[in-house]
């Protein structure tokens, strides 16, 4: 990963770069399409909350890939653990072409910050909204991954604003600091306790909350870094660097997540739940292994009508992530089913052609919206 960031650090240094430090020269750049269809990819992933494939468990040769769409139970990563690194990484990737486009609009940096600032506290408010959708008392929690990337949408603001040695020193402070934590106030099972490791008694003592599944406010740390980390590949991109430069680039900086993620195992267990450095620089490696083929694919080969479906999800990502938070999409599969019948002829297998077509009615939904121009953004 060190030649790789070399090369990030001559281009970002270089004497062609223009305006604050971390920020590309703000020049007009066509809209990658790569990125949307990405997003969407990994939203409608999430919106399909793995097409039923779970049924698989119970069937010989095949409990596997049902394995891959649900959590690890605490240490190891499924590929159901990329998903929230995924869209993470992609808040962070959009920031340097959002912060650039503000600032091509005539946009000052405090205006820009503001901008940001409110960005955050409508995501926490949305995300709050969104857990105590239907329940019958009100609570708070911030663990939700729009809260997770409204702090990290703030941090990694003010890190972008250094110059690029400092955003890796920084980063790294912030991953050693994080396993600290853990390592000086362990919990009864050791620093990587389940019940009470640190994050989980700060978030008692501090906020009275029990998070559900292990998971703690702290993790906003790991997953700062993680938007970090699609920032400094929203700048790569930004760059006119030659399509083999960025592709090299990105492959070295998979690899290097990959080796750097095994190495840490031994001593920084890998757990999404809690979001360990060595989850932080695995799920990377993974991360941005995607969006390598995504670039080489659409941007690169030119081949883009396939991405077509996923761009149309891409384009009203927060759309169809509310659909599933506030329920909608549970309103579309108890309605479908009326229809569908579940598929029941096939067993409990007729719950993926059934997953399938409520995730159908889903994509319809914001191609409805993409024909009509209109997207949601926060």
């Amino acid at each position: 990963m060190s030649a790789a960031t070399r090369e990030l650090t001559e281009h970002v240094l270089s004497p062609s770069t223009a305006g604050p430090p971390s920020v590309p020269p703000a020049t007009s750049s066509p809209r990658l399409i790569s990125l949307d269809a990405y997003r969407g990819f990994i939203m409608l992933i999430l919106a399909s909350s793995g097409v039923g494939l779970a049924v698989l468990k119970n069937h010989d040769g095949w409990a596997w890939l049902a394995h891959q769409v649900d959590h690890a139970a605490w240490e190891g990563c499924t590929f159901w653990d990329l998903i929230q690194p995924a869209f993470t990484f992609m808040a962070g990737a959009a920031m340097p072409f959002a912060i650039a486009r503000r600032l091509e609009l005539g946009a000052t940096m405090p205006q820009v910050f503001r901008h940001v600032a409110w960005r955050a506290l409508l995501l926490v408010v949305l995300s709050n909204i969104f857990s105590n959708w239907g329940r019958p008392a009100l609570s708070y929690q911030f663990i939700n991954v729009l809260s997770q990337i409204a702090f990290g949408y703030i941090i990694c603001f003010f890190i972008t604003r250094l110059q690029f040695p400092k955003q890796v020193g920084v980063a790294a402070a912030m991953l050693a600091g994080y396993w600290a934590l853990f390592v000086l106030f362990p919990g009864t099972d050791g620093p990587y306790s389940k019940t009470d490791h640190i994050g989980a008694v700060l978030d008692l003592k501090v906020l009275n909350i029990v998070n559900r599944g292990y998971y703690g406010t702290l993790n906003f740390v790991g997953n700062a870094v993680t938007i970090l980390f699609g920032c400094w590949a929203g700048m790569l991109l930004r760059t006119s660097r030659s399509h083999a430069y960025k592709m090299t680039v990105m492959a070295s900086c998979a690899a290097g997540g990959f080796l750097l993620g095994l190495a840490l195992q031994p001593w920084n267990p890998m757990v999404k739940r809690i979001w360990t450095a060595s989850f932080t620089f695995f799920s990377a490696g993974w991360v941005v292994l995607m969006l390598l083929v995504f670039y080489w694919l659409i941007e690169v080969k030119g081949w883009k009508r396939w991405s077509f479906p996923f761009v149309v999800v891409g384009m009203n990502s927060i759309f169809i992530y509310s659909l599933g938070q506030i329920g909608l999409k549970g309103w579309l599969d108890r309605g479908l089913k009326a229809f569908t019948g579940n598929f029941s002829f096939m067993g409990d297998l007729g719950a993926i052609p059934h997953s399938i077509v409520v995730l159908a009615f889903m994509w319809y939904a914001c191609y409805w919206l993409y024909q009509r121009r209109i997207f949601f953004k926060v």
